[in-house]
């Protein structure tokens, strides 16, 4: 069974910096023929977006919001994801999820393919 959890959000000020991290226990990539892996966020009165991602065989992706600013990591040895967050905006203040798949050819921008989420953690960046 597949689980991710993460944790690492707060309230920071704007400027400031967090590490988020996400236990991915159970999920076996490296059985898996094609997956994805990403960091979601959702901001109150918006759609859920990708703002990082990975594909096996692939480097990371990132919007050009958070281009520069955040850094999607992995250790595998801890099956755990991290997403670096620097120079943080009040427009960053959002719920961040991390998400995971094992499906073939999947469009990892895309919220639809994942079939693995987290619960969030919650970031709030005053001004």
């Amino acid at each position: 069974q597949v689980q991710l959890v993460e944790s690492g959000g707060g309230s920071v000020q704007a400027g400031g910096s967090l590490t988020l991290s996400c236990v991915a226990s159970g999920y076996a990539y490296w059985a898996y023929r094609d997956y994805c892996m990403a960091w979601f966020r959702q901001a109150p009165g918006k759609e859920r977006e990708v703002i990082a991602r990975i594909r096996i065989g692939s480097g990371y992706d990132y919007a050009d919001s958070v281009k520069g600013r955040f850094t999607f990591s992995r250790d595998p040895n801890k099956d755990t994801l991290y997403l670096q967050i620097h120079s943080l905006k009040p427009e960053d203040t959002a719920m961040y999820y991390c998400a995971a798949n094992n499906r073939i050819y999947p469009d990892c921008s895309s919220e639809n393919s994942y079939n693995y989420w987290g619960q969030g953690t919650q970031v709030t960046v005053s001004s």
